[in-house]
């Protein structure tokens, strides 16, 4: 509703951050505003994930403190989206009447309905009483439609058309400030059913966006200024289009639903006119659309990652030499148990192809790998566990997610596999597994020192604001409007690329200011540059020569 301000926080992966995002370029252009402080909105929104039971924790946390305020103001409005809405289902809102509104992840193009009734319904209510258990009651939910079937019925699409109408500008519809980077969304929903993981229940069976609405979009970021895209799926890789296959329905070209990937390690030969694979894809933005100069994307599936996609990749100078592949387990036992469908001797084989073609540290472009770990999954043995360590050393990846594995109601583990290993063995297991990949990382930081890199500068680092002295709440707010909270960790002050030239302004001492930023391999840089060249070069990409390492982090002289 126009006039209302709106406090928006994320919790999950860069899929929320993109949800989020286009739900505040819809609300924006229908005249909403927004504030990085909850306690100055009128309607606070969370958008919500299911993966960790840490984020869902926090979740819980902020509406026990919106029960507290809307006693005192029974107008306010808040509403809960993404996947712990749909999977807990209207079982939230009677446990926590404080929410007003609940809307799924393929729901999201009825939020500004939603919020509207909301919002009337509330301002009717009066008194302590009513402010505190009285919910508005605006729900959106796929429900068993989740897994809809590629019937005709079911191919009409309306995220699609929240996807095409993103607000493509330079200026950021939540907080005003610029931006250069992005995420566009390739695929939506999951076909895998790993055991741990409610993704496929909560988004639904995958979706392939039609080609031409992705490259559209790349080129409508790329003319407004945004240098670097990272293209998103939760099985990024197995994206393919089968152009017979969409439906047109209301003018705009639908995307197929659940349909099964048939690729492997060879090129398909049904690709060409018919087809549109992940690798002809990845080819089209990066030859049609020459203001991205970085393209990424995340995250891959191991077992169909075909050669067509590494020699897309070899090929196409702007494609980053990064991959976010997780593995989850080094035991066959237990990946077979989690339902992921290979063994580690298949992924490793992966590895080895990816690094054979993509490798080229004399170049200054080694490949980066990064991976996810679940430790402390049901059954898992001591021998198990080294089996994961013996991964861990010969994957090498830069960086690696490590969990400890929490039951997620609504997934086959916790329905049919009891939780039987011991807290404190996960505890122990995952610190163990941390210090491992600390080594690891330290190791792979330290083999980039003396090499030139382009770095994409994303503006002050977290370290510098600290040294001048500014606070965690002047760092948040610099980091605008839409609080994220990623992988469980809340980074309470690191800093999107767009907004770092107000932080600048704001900074005041030195004369000079240390700026960071990620290779193509996704490695985080810190370098000096003086007070008035920060802000210029925020958002661009540099050539930078390191001089030192420690663990992820890397430090480097400009060059200029």
């Amino acid at each position: 509703m126009p006039g209302r301000t709106v406090y928006l926080e994320t919790f999950g992966c860069q899929m929320n951050e993109l949800d989020s995002g286009l739900v505040a370029g819809e609300l924006a252009r229908l005249g909403y505003a927004f504030t990085g402080e909850p306690d100055r909105a009128d309607v606070v929104l969370y958008n919500t994930c299911s993966v960790r039971e840490h984020a869902e924790q926090k979740v819980w946390s902020r509406l026990g403190e919106m029960s507290a305020r809307k006693r005192r103001d029974p107008s306010l409005v808040v509403g809960v989206l993404g996947c712990m809405a749909e999977r807990d289902g209207e079982d939230l809102m009677r446990r926590m009447p404080v929410v007003d509104v609940m809307c799924g992840p393929g729901e999201l193009d009825k939020l500004p309905a939603l919020l509207d009734n909301a919002v009337r319904t509330r301002e009717s209510l009066h008194g302590e009483d009513a402010g505190a258990r009285t919910s508005a009651r605006q729900v959106a939910l796929q429900g068993n439609a989740s897994r809809r079937s590629a019937t005709l019925a079911a191919a009409e699409d309306n995220l699609e058309l929240l996807d095409l109408s993103r607000a493509v500008s330079p200026v950021d519809p939540a907080s005003g400030a610029s931006r250069r980077s992005a995420y566009v969304r390739i695929t939506r929903g999951c076909n895998k059913f790993c055991t741990y993981c409610v993704v496929p229940f909560t988004r639904g069976a995958e979706v392939h966006r039609p080609p031409d609405h992705v490259v559209d979009e790349c080129k409508r970021l790329g003319d407004a200024g945004v240098v670097e895209v990272t293209l998103l799926g939760q099985t990024v890789n197995h994206y393919r289009f089968e152009h017979g296959a969409a439906v047109t329905v209301g003018g705009v070209t639908q995307p197929q639903k659940g349909r099964s990937y048939r690729g492997g390690h060879d090129r398909d030969p049904f690709a060409g006119e018919r087809v549109t694979t992940f690798a002809d894809l990845l080819a089209r933005i990066h030859d049609e659309v020459p203001a991205i100069r970085r393209l990424r994307f995340v995250t891959s599936y191991p077992r169909d990652f075909g050669n067509d996609v590494l020699e897309a990749m070899r090929d196409h100078p702007r494609i980053c030499r990064y991959l976010h592949v997780p593995a989850q387990s080094g035991s066959d036992r237990l990946l077979a148990k989690m339902n992921r469908g290979y063994t580690v001797r298949e992924y490793e084989e992966f590895l080895e192809r990816a690094r054979a073609s993509l490798d080229q540290p004399e170049i200054g472009r080694p490949l980066m790998v990064s991976g996810d770990v679940i430790v402390g999954f049901p059954t898992e043995t001591d021998e198990d566990f080294e089996a994961t360590v013996g991964l861990l050393r010969r994957a090498r990846y830069k960086n690696c997610f490590i969990f400890k594995y929490s039951p997620r109601p609504g997934t086959v583990a916790f329905e049919r596999i009891a939780d039987d290993v011991p807290e404190a063995v996960k505890r122990r297991r995952n610190n163990e597994l941390l210090a491992v990949q600390a080594e690891i990382s330290d190791a792979i930081a330290r083999e980039q020192v003396g090499r030139e890199v382009e770095v994409f500068v994303e503006g002050p680092s977290k370290q510098q604001l600290k040294r001048e002295g500014m606070t965690t709440g002047q760092i948040r707010k610099a980091g605008g409007a839409v609080t994220l909270t990623v992988g469980g960790r809340d980074p309470a002050g690191d800093l999107d690329p767009g907004h770092a030239p107000t932080a600048i302004a704001e900074i005041n001492g030195s004369a000079s200011v240390q700026l960071s930023g990620r290779t193509d391999g996704d490695l985080i840089v810190f370098f000096e540059a003086s007070r008035e060249a920060a802000a210029r070069l925020t958002g661009e990409m540099v050539r930078v020569r390191i001089t030192e390492a420690d663990r992820l982090s890397l430090h480097g002289d400009l060059i200029a």
